[in-house]
């Protein structure tokens, strides 16, 4: 069985979906403090909180989980520069307790959601996972803690682990049936995509004056469902022996705060209200991925590279749950 931690949220979700239509026998663990119940696909639940670690070992104690798939970190930039002891109580602890309840299970395999953020600022673009880590926000931090907490429990306990960093997760579940439901919500396209609906008055660019061609920022979008089939695909490698590894998972193109709203603009079919606002804290000028390793050494090979295709998918979840997962 795997064990998907953070099931109920945006990508642990779509990643249910996906391991169900695989086969794949699944228990979800989510507290629901982002997660959503009528996010779930199926699976068995079981509700708790990532650092309650007896509620883990008894979790691990009830089913032959065999991989844990970790979704269940906190993630916005601007609310970790905010609040960070919110992002290292969860995200670090909440990491430490899991790693701890799996080395006490001699449970062995783990996929962790890492992320570009722990990066920082790049010193070359495309950014390959050689690259040194200098994360310039809180979250990103968290991020470089946990994937060295892997490192090191897999040097002492053997437990070896696929970190898989992500650019910007975007889109749906391209049957319209899971989609991104964040409160509050931070990320670029469903806020662009809430002002084309009218549920706010205006998208907000952050900064217009960086070194890139438009002056807004530049990021790498890469589908929610391309996220999914890279992590089964991890799961493979785990299951034939590989040993640990980190792994970027994007689209190699970067696309501007502006393409962006002008893409979500043709999608929509209309003007989508503009107004900008200062540099958020902690926001790199430009963040695009080298996914060449895992390319050639998982496999993997995004099916939906398209930004608009990303925008069309979440744009028709949001027409279809105006309000998301209900309250």
């Amino acid at each position: 069985m795997l064990l998907v931690i953070g099931g109920a949220g945006y990508i642990g979700s779509h990643m249910v979906k996906y391991l169900l239509h695989k086969g794949e026998s699944v228990v979800v663990f989510d507290n629901f403090a982002t997660g959503h119940r009528g996010a779930l696909a199926g699976g068995v639940l079981e509700q708790g909180d990532l650092r309650d670690m007896e509620t883990l070992l008894g979790v691990f104690r009830k089913y032959p989980i065999e991989c844990v798939l970790h979704f269940a970190a906190y993630i916005f930039a601007g609310e970790s520069m905010r609040d960070p002891a919110k992002y290292y109580d969860n995200n670090v602890l909440g990491c430490l307790r899991l790693m701890e309840a799996m080395r006490l299970a001699g449970v062995s395999q783990i996929i962790f959601s890492s992320t570009a953020a722990v990066y920082g600022e790049p010193e070359q673009v495309p950014i390959p996972e050689t690259h040194r880590l200098a994360p310039t926000n809180t979250y990103g931090e968290t991020k470089r803690v946990m994937e060295g907490m892997l490192h090191w429990y897999g040097q002492a306990y053997g437990i070896r682990s696929m970190a898989l960093r992500y650019f910007n997760a975007a889109g749906a579940d391209p049957e319209g049936e899971l989609g991104e439901d964040h409160r509050p919500e931070e990320h670029l396209i469903p806020l662009t995509l809430f002002a084309a609906l009218g549920k706010r008055e205006s998208i907000a660019v952050f900064g217009a004056d960086y070194d890139t061609p438009d002056g807004s920022c530049i990021r790498d979008y890469v589908h929610v469902w391309d996220l999914c089939e890279a992590h089964y695909l991890a799961l493979q490698q785990l299951r034939a022996g590989a040993p640990s590894s980190v792994y970027n998972l994007g689209n190699g193109q970067g696309y501007s705060v502006l393409e962006v709203i002008r893409a979500a603009e043709q999608v929509v079919g209309k003007p989508i209200p503009t107004v900008y606002a200062p540099r958020r804290a902690g926001d790199p000028a430009r963040l695009v991925a080298s996914s060449e390793k895992a390319k050639r050494e998982l496999g993997w090979q995004p099916r939906y590279p398209a930004l608009e295709t990303m925008i069309e998918h979440a744009y028709r979840w949001f027409r279809t749950h105006p309000q998301g997962y209900g309250v």
